[in-house]
């Protein structure tokens, strides 16, 4: 169980909602983040070379319908990461009190 910890490279807007998307499968293909998060190719490279360069997302190169992909996970690093940031909102929000 990750203990709560407020996690300031995973809190900003866009990373968190990546963290998310990856949070629910075992994997998400890049074009895939893309189109749910409507940003711009550069600006979603960006942030998931910062998650990846701390070590919380893994990208493997995949090849589907013979053409090239890139699909990320959430390392088990990151998981912990970004559990340990949820549980820390959910205190901070009054959601989940911490314990005495």
């Amino acid at each position: 169980m990750a203990e709560p910890r407020f996690d300031e490279l995973i809190h900003a807007p866009l990373r968190l909602r990546i963290c998310a998307i990856a949070a629910s499968a075992s994997s998400v293909e890049f074009g895939e983040l893309l189109s749910r998060l409507e940003v711009s190719k550069s600006a979603l490279s960006k942030h998931v070379s910062q998650l990846v360069h701390v070590g919380y997302l893994e990208e493997t190169p995949v090849t589907r319908d013979g053409r090239a992909r890139l699909s990320l996970s959430l390392t088990p690093a990151g998981r912990t990461a970004y559990r340990g940031h949820i549980q820390a909102l959910e205190q901070i929000t009054g959601l989940h009190p911490q314990a005495s």
